[in-house]
C-alpha cells in the first residue's frame, strides 16, 4: 500500500510539472509573429530562394535583440518566407536573402530636469541583402537598411517593455515590407514573374 500511494504521489507531481510547464510554453507564445502571408507573394524567376543569416546576436549590452519576444531576425526570416517565392524552377538561378544586420540596442539616458524621469532608448536596424545569381555567375541585388527609435521610462516594468518591443518590432517589419517590395520592383523587376514595371537608369 505504502509503495501505490508514492506511485500515485509521483503522478501527482508528474502532472503539476506537465500543467507548469505548459503554462510556461503559452507564457512565451502571447505574442504574435508579424505575419505576411495575407499578402501577394513576390513571385521571383529563380530555382530556389535561399534565407541567410550573416548576423550574430552578442548577447552583451548595449544589444538587447535577444531579449525582445519575437527577434528582429526571426521577423525577418518570416518576411522572406512569406513573401518571397521561387516560380522558375527550370532556370537554375538562386534568390539569396541574407540578413546582414538584426540588432537592437538599449542606451541609458539622464533626466534633464527633476520633473523628467530617466529614459531608455531603443534603436533597431534591420540590413537585408536580396541577391539573385544566374549560373553564369552573374549577379544582380538590391539592398535596405531599416531602423526605428523607441523611447520609455527607465522604471517601466519587463512586461510592459516587452510589449513595446513587440511592437516596435510590428511596425519596423510593415515599413520593411513595404520598402522592399519598392525596392525588388526598381532594381530587379527583371526577376519578377509578370513584372510590368519599366524603369529607365
Amino acid at each position: 500500500m505504502f509503495k501505490y500511494r508514492r506511485f500515485l504521489a509521483c503522478i501527482a507531481l508528474f502532472l503539476l510539472a506537465a500543467c507548469a510547464s505548459n503554462k510556461d510554453v503559452g507564457e512565451t507564445r502571447r505574442y504574435v509573429e508579424p505575419r505576411f502571408n495575407n499578402e501577394q507573394p513576390i513571385d521571383l524567376l529563380v530555382g530556389k530562394v535561399d534565407i541567410v543569416s550573416d548576423f550574430s546576436p552578442s548577447f552583451t549590452r548595449p544589444n538587447v535583440e535577444h531579449l525582445f519576444p519575437i527577434s528582429l531576425e526571426r521577423a525577418a526570416r518570416i518576411w522572406a518566407t512569406d513573401r518571397l517565392r521561387a516560380s522558375d524552377f527550370a532556370s537554375g538561378r538562386v534568390a539569396d536573402f541574407i540578413i546582414e544586420d538584426a540588432s537592437v540596442t538599449e542606451t541609458a539616458e539622464k533626466a534633464k530636469d527633476l520633473f523628467h524621469k530617466d529614459s531608455l532608448k531603443y534603436r533597431a536596424t534591420l540590413s537585408v541583402i536580396l541577391k539573385i545569381t544566374d549560373p553564369n555567375g552573374s549577379t544582380a541585388q538590391t539592398s535596405i537598411e531599416a531602423w526605428r527609435e523607441l523611447g520609455i521610462p527607465a522604471d517601466t516594468q519587463i512586461d510592459q517593455k516587452e510589449k513595446y518591443w513587440h511592437e516596435m518590432v510590428q511596425k519596423l517589419m510593415s515599413d520593411f515590407d513595404k520598402k522592399m517590395q519598392e525596392n525588388i520592383e526598381h532594381y530587379l523587376n527583371m526577376y519578377v514573374k509578370n513584372s510590368t514595371s519599366v524603369f529607365e537608369y
